[in-house]
């Protein structure tokens, strides 16, 4: 990539990134106590994360059902309070055995 498109990209990411860092701490000089407030700013993190995984998922194996087959075994594990890696194998586990049944039935 060339250095002037990049350096300026580069510049305005950064910026945008410490404009949201920052906002919080210039708008609120007191300390937080509405609690609707402070459960907004609680549970940014987890939507920021969730709204970049969720497409990831059902995109990562190239095949809709496989992906979904994964997700609903990891939702069914996670709801049942197992561990993150029992969740994670779990899902990868039933995202290769939905990829043998679909290569199967391709045949």
């Amino acid at each position: 990539m060339d250095l002037k498109i990049f350096i300026p990209l580069a510049i305005v990411m950064a910026l945008t990134t410490y404009l949201v860092r920052a906002l919080p701490f210039t708008l609120f000089r007191k300390k937080i106590t509405n609690a609707r407030v402070k459960a907004f700013f609680d549970l940014i993190p987890y939507t920021v994360l969730s709204a970049m995984t969720f497409p990831a998922i059902l995109y990562a194996t190239g095949s809709l059902p496989t992906a979904c087959a994964g997700l609903a075994v990891a939702l069914v594990l996670s709801f049942m309070e197992k561990s993150l890696l029992t969740v994670a194998v779990g899902a990868c586990a039933a995202t290769l055995a939905a990829t043998g049944v679909m290569m199967m039935l391709q045949r």
